[in-house]
């Protein structure tokens, strides 16, 4: 067969997908790929090992606290309590 331009083979390849799955790339939301220079890359690689230790940290505490049946409430030592004392209230 006669050689095919680039064009006419993207959409050959397009139509023998289409074909053969009805699967689709998901849309790209993201931008493309770009090269970091490698300080970069380790800024980035720490900062995300500390967010994920966190988040670790917090599931850990989490978990610790369900299994010893502590219910952690909000403490307000000069919130609800004080002002129950400041209340108003008129004595007739």
């Amino acid at each position: 067969g006669s050689p095919l331009n680039a064009e006419e083979r993207r959409l050959r390849d397009k139509k023998h997908l289409d074909d053969i799955t009805a699967a689709r790339l998901p849309p790209l939301h993201h931008s493309p790929t770009k090269l970091l220079s490698i300080e970069e890359s380790i800024a980035i690689q720490i900062q995300q090992k500390e967010v994920y230790e966190e988040m670790q940290a917090k599931l850990a505490a989490q978990k610790l606290a369900e299994r010893l049946n502590i219910k952690m409430l909000k403490f307000e030592p000069e919130g609800e309590a004080l002002m129950q004392y400041r209340e108003v209230r008129d004595e007739d």
